[in-house]
């Protein structure tokens, strides 16, 4: 019997709306055999996602996914089957979300100035279930108190790089993001690449010690796919692929909508540095 797994999925610890018990019962319908939970900058959803899958035998890998920037673009770093439990590494997520929570603070004053005064950054951060709070969540609370119709108009109006209420987010660069997760003994992996638009700096991200490349992603055609593993190999890279999962906060996706085989997983583990 074949096994899949979904390598890219979020819960209400960062920008998602589906909790750990939920996304369990996802991939228990979409008949998945092992997931990874990947919130941003976090890995406060790791633990509960574990508990919550123990009873159905549902493999749950240690993941997250990084912010970084690079030339002025956002460029996301998936990690594997680090050390989610060590101290030191949490000491400096925390600094990424203490930065997340001051970026709001920022935005809500600015939407303060633009006349949106009844915005408060305790509803907001009411919204997850850590402090990886993000634009989702402000973009939320502007659609509930009917000041956009659809959280699209909420990023095109104030929330979207050079719109009205924009703030920067921590600046830490690729490099910075793989060589943290490479000192608690992970893989990184470079998420959905045919989004990012970065291929002519994979190679310099090779020598930095990226492990990997998305190369199956929602929307994307098998030949894009193709390219992007004939990609990793050239780089001697794993391959992954997951469904960016986050419960009703993106229509277009869901838990299992992007199935990998299990011995992708295999090929991953066996990428882990030997030092580990």
């Amino acid at each position: 019997m074949s096994k899949w797994a979904d390598l890219h999925i979020h819960t209400f610890y960062s920008d998602s709306t589906s909790s750990p018990q939920e996304v369990i019962q996802q991939a228990i319908d979409q008949g998945l055999s092992c997931i990874a939970i990947a919130d941003h900058d976090t890995v406060d959803g790791i633990a509960p996602t574990i508990e919550a899958a123990k009873e159905f035998g549902i493999e749950v890998i240690p993941a997250i996914e990084l912010s970084a920037e690079l030339n002025g673009k956002d460029i996301h770093i998936l990690a594997y089957l680090f050390d989610y439990q060590n101290e030191e590494l949490n000491r400096q997520l925390e600094i990424m979300q203490n930065a997340r929570i001051q970026r709001m603070e920022q935005m809500i004053d600015k939407l303060k100035q633009l006349g949106f005064g009844n915005i408060s950054l305790e509803e907001v951060c009411g919204l997850v279930h850590s402090k990886a709070v993000g634009r989702p969540h402000l973009a939320l609370v502007l659609k509930q108190k009917g000041y956009v119709t659809s959280l699209q108009e909420a990023f095109d109006r104030f929330l979207a790089d050079g719109a009205a209420a924009y703030v920067p987010k921590f600046k830490q660069t690729p490099q910075e993001a793989i060589e943290l997760i490479k000192k608690y003994g992970g893989v990184t992996v470079l998420a959905h690449p045919m989004v990012t638009g970065v291929d002519e700096l994979i190679a310099q991200f090779a020598k930095w010690g990226l492990g990997g490349l998305e190369a199956f992603y929602p929307n994307t055609p098998a030949k894009l796919s193709e390219f992007y593993c004939n990609l990793a190999s050239k780089h001697q890279m794993v391959v992954t692929g997951g469904s960016d999962a986050h419960g009703a906060a993106k229509k277009h996706t869901f838990v299992g909508r992007v199935k990998i085989p299990y011995d992708l997983v295999e090929k991953l583990k066996q990428s882990v540095p030997t030092h580990a």
